[in-house]
């Protein structure tokens, strides 16, 4: 028996209809220790108040933070402004009872940082983009 699909392009509804689906299945498997995705989103400025840096993330419903996106101005990298908020960040979600955290970057952006930060990697994709690779990495909250 053949099913008659159609696919279209997703509507703000249709978005919300897919992320409660997905949370509502998953929420079935393995019941959440948190009851909502708690955001975790600061940025760094400079004395005179230019932004330089920010860190987005949230901790998920089973006591991840899951960072996605450390940014830090180019001029500042290196002066330790990226360990300072990754830290800041990992101190709250430890308050908040995250146990562990994750995250992905690229072998050209930040492979280095992580590991110097205590991060492991636990996965990669091999050329992607060409020429480089994509890197898992995850780190024990204590």
């Amino acid at each position: 028996m053949t099913i008659e699909l159609i696919i279209e392009e997703c509507k703000k509804e249709n978005v919300k209809k897919i992320i409660d689906g997905i949370n509502e299945y998953n929420l079935s498997v393995v019941p959440a220790l948190s009851d909502v995705w708690t955001p975790l989103e600061y940025v760094v400025k400079n004395k005179a108040g230019i932004e330089i840096g920010g860190l987005l993330s949230g901790i998920n419903y089973w006591n991840g933070l899951e960072i996605k996106i450390l940014w830090v101005k180019d001029e500042h990298q290196g002066r330790g402004v990226g360990t300072h908020i990754l830290k800041y960040v990992e101190n709250i979600a430890i308050e908040k009872g995250a146990i562990v955290s994750m995250l992905d970057t690229f072998d050209f952006q930040a492979e280095g940082f992580y590991l110097k930060n205590g991060y492991k990697p636990i996965g990669e994709i091999k050329n992607f983009p060409i020429g480089h690779k994509r890197i898992y990495f995850s780190k024990e909250l204590t």
